[in-house]
């Protein structure tokens, strides 16, 4: 007993990995990478008048793409908050889900350059009339057994249709990963930028807190001031409005950090972020100088090194590179296609006479299809794929366009925002030196109690906008971290 024939299931087999190894020419057109669109150098910023922004990037500072987020953000919590988010995230878990769709999609198209080879087993019985047999004029009943394997419908890709369509979804897939690792990086940074404001609307409630006790203290004194005829009405008036507009904006304060919290926790996908402790952490600084002096000097280099170091740019051009492959498969649609079909095995009308001798069957099914009319099929799904990849040239050029944007906006913000923190500083230590002096004025009856009320109203503005001040200048660097590409490890 012998399962198949081996001279010819080894020349099926052979026929088989030989088409494999058949040369198949691309019709692909060859792939350039589109010049980029932009200047050869970022736009410099003018030189600020009194040379305190941030300091400039020194030669062995390191690139952003080279320091990763634990290293960038040295703050513990944020740093907690950060790897909670990588972990949990739903819109970066979808990205990491993507990437695995699109593994599998390229693996079942790479799947169609090799021989699809099935082996089958079956019997057959079946009923025959009378009628259909002359010689008795009697019915009958067959049995039919088959074993055998087979290769369904293999195509020959001479004209690099399959292989360009095989191209096309290993960009693709690139494509996806690229785009998930930009995911990373940008959820990185909301998650920073989150933070941050959080921080920052805690240490403005702080300072609402404190200015309302100290004005409630002054209304209260004032209140007693003038039971004693010692003050007048407008004057605790005046003190009541400041107190209230303190009280105020404690409360908008308060609202507007636990909706920063809210959507801390929404990126960090944790079931609840619980903002740091009121009354210990609440007037810490969101970050120290030094900290966002450090952050703010991360080296820019230069436009080109976007290209090789942006996901999102990686990404697009992925895209552009599947879209250049498909034009290959959409030409080779013009060209005949040839494909195999064989199959060889064993017949027998007992099954357990399948596997002898003489019962071999085989079967070779060579097929040519050469297009004729299709009523311009083929010619516009060629115009569709070349449309297609000039969609992906301008998305290309257009994602380059935006990253330059996105830094030279943020080198413009680093030029300037650190002198406007020195000057929003300058003109608290004014306004706190200011208010002093006016206090010292009025005690003594030269000042008048409204100079001092509104030296203190003038005071808790400028306070509110210096944290305004550093917030900004701290997403300011945030965001430069991330134009320029860093933030993956």
């Amino acid at each position: 007993m012998k399962l198949f024939p081996t001279r010819t299931a080894g020349a099926l087999l052979a026929a088989g990995a030989l088409s494999t190894l058949l040369p198949a020419c691309s019709l692909a057109p060859k792939y350039e990478r589109p010049a980029a669109p932009v200047a050869a150098d970022f736009p410099a910023s003018p030189a600020v008048a009194d040379g305190k922004g941030a300091p400039p990037a020194t030669a062995d500072a390191k690139s952003a793409v080279d320091t990763g987020w634990r290293e960038f953000f040295p703050d513990g919590r944020l740093q907690a908050l950060i790897a909670t988010a990588l972990d949990n995230n739903r819109d970066l878990r979808t990205a990491a889900l993507r990437i695995e769709e699109a593994r599998a999609a390229y693996r079942v198209t790479r799947a169609d350059r090799l021989p699809n080879v099935n082996a089958a087993l079956s019997g057959t019985r079946a009923r025959t009339p009378g009628f259909l047999n002359p010689a008795t004029g009697q019915p009958s009943i067959g049995e039919r057994f088959d074993a055998g394997l087979s290769l369904s419908s293999f195509e020959l890709d001479f004209f690099g249709r399959v292989r360009s369509l095989s191209e096309a979804a290993l960009a693709t897939y690139l494509a996806t990963d690229e785009a998930r690792q930009a995911a990373q990086i940008s959820l990185a940074a909301e998650v920073a930028k989150a933070y941050f404001t959080e921080r920052a609307f805690a240490e403005q409630l702080a300072l609402a807190q404190r200015t309302y006790e100290a004005r409630r203290r002054t209304f209260e004194l004032t209140q007693q001031r003038l039971d004693a005829g010692a003050s007048s009405l407008l004057d605790l008036r005046s003190n009541e409005t400041l107190m209230e507009t303190a009280r105020a904006a404690a409360l908008a304060l308060a609202r507007q950090r636990a909706q920063a919290a809210n959507a801390l926790a929404l990126l960090v996908g944790a079931p609840q972020v619980q903002p740091a402790d009121a009354s210990a952490n609440a007037a810490a600084p969101m970050a120290d100088d030094a900290q966002i002096d450090a952050m703010s000097a991360v080296p820019a280099g230069l436009p080109s090194d976007l290209i090789t170091r942006r996901p999102d740019i990686r990404a697009a051009e992925q895209r552009l590179v599947a879209a250049n492959a498909n034009i290959g498969a959409a030409r080779a649609a013009f060209f005949p296609r040839i494909s195999l079909t064989a199959a060889i095995g064993s017949a027998s009308p007992e099954f357990s006479q399948l596997f002898d001798g003489g019962n071999d069957t085989w079967s070779f099914v060579p097929q040519l299809t050469l297009p004729i009319f299709d009523a311009g099929r083929n010619r516009a799904n060629l115009t569709l794929s070349e449309v297609r990849r000039n969609i992906a040239v301008a998305d290309y050029e257009r994602t380059i366009q935006a990253a330059f944007r996105e830094v030279a906006d943020a080198l413009a913000a680093r030029s300037y925002l650190g002198d406007q923190v020195a000057a929003q500083r300058a003109i608290q230590d004014a306004q706190a030196e200011r208010l002093r002096l006016l206090t010292l004025r009025f005690e003594n009856g030269v000042a008048s109690s409204l100079d001092v009320l509104d030296a203190q109203r003038e005071l808790f503005s400028a306070e509110q906008e210096l944290v305004q001040a550093r917030l900004l200048r701290t997403t300011s660097a945030i965001d430069l971290y991330r134009a320029l590409g860093g933030g993956l490890r």
